[in-house]
């Protein structure tokens, strides 16, 4: 069947090789600020900025079998560099836009339908210099299994939690050869991940073929949250 599919981003990154997968075979719908890197795609662009944009669900389809929300922020310093403000904009921009787009479509979601929502590795082991972004994502992860056991069963909800990902918002901290060998080494598959690392699990859970899960919090890490090899 045919899905309609809503992503929220998606015109870089993970979310672009998402939806590069998913134009394939369904109707994909990117909502997002930027649609350059979408333009060869066979998707409906809507433009939508997450922080200040309202979306226009009038320009949906009246039903949706998927939904990916795909924004996030990654601010790694001391705790005592954080000012209060960067843990208000995290949270902004990875729970509470979640929240307010999720109150708006909910209705359209359809029976047996899936929603795909992102944290990281960090909520589940604990790391240094995360603790804006690890408490923004687990916001996520206990929204994500209340309202799957809430929808069950018209909606599946489940989350993907990957390490680091070479995508352009991880720019930074893989910008040079050494930076990207340093932090392959840290994982037990010995490099980072790939966005169709995380774009494969996020396609399965979209897929029927996830039909029996739900409230799952899934780690796509190269080993690095359950692994101990050194």
């Amino acid at each position: 069947m045919k899905k309609n599919i809503l992503l929220i981003g998606g015109s870089h990154g993970i979310g672009f090789s998402i939806a590069s997968e998913l134009q394939k075979e369904h109707n994909v719908y990117i909502a997002s600020r930027t649609k350059e890197e979408i333009q060869n795609l066979n998707v409906t662009h809507i433009p939508f900025d997450v922080l200040n944009d309202e979306l226009d669900t009038s320009v949906l389809p009246d039903e949706l079998h998927g939904f990916v929300y795909c924004p996030g922020s990654i601010n790694l310093k001391p705790f005592k560099m954080m000012s209060l403000d960067t843990f208000y904009e995290d949270m902004e921009l990875n729970f509470f836009s979640l929240v307010k787009i999720v109150k708006n479509i909910i209705s359209k979601m359809s029976v047996n339908s899936s929603m795909v929502f992102f944290s990281t590795v960090a909520v589940g082991t604990g790391m240094p210099f995360h603790s804006s972004v690890a408490a923004a994502k687990g916001a996520i992860e206990g929204f994500a299994k209340s309202m799957a056991a809430e929808y069950a069963p018209k909606i599946r909800i489940n989350v993907v939690a990957p390490s680091l990902i070479d995508t352009p918002l991880a720019k930074r901290l893989l910008n040079t050869d050494k930076k990207v060998e340093i932090m392959s080494q840290r994982h037990p598959l010995k490099r980072v991940g790939k966005p169709e690392d995380i774009a494969d699990v996020s396609l399965f859970l979209l897929s029927d073929k996830s039909s029996w899960m739900t409230g799952q919090i899934l780690g796509v890490d190269g080993g690095l949250s359950s692994l101990n090899i050194n």
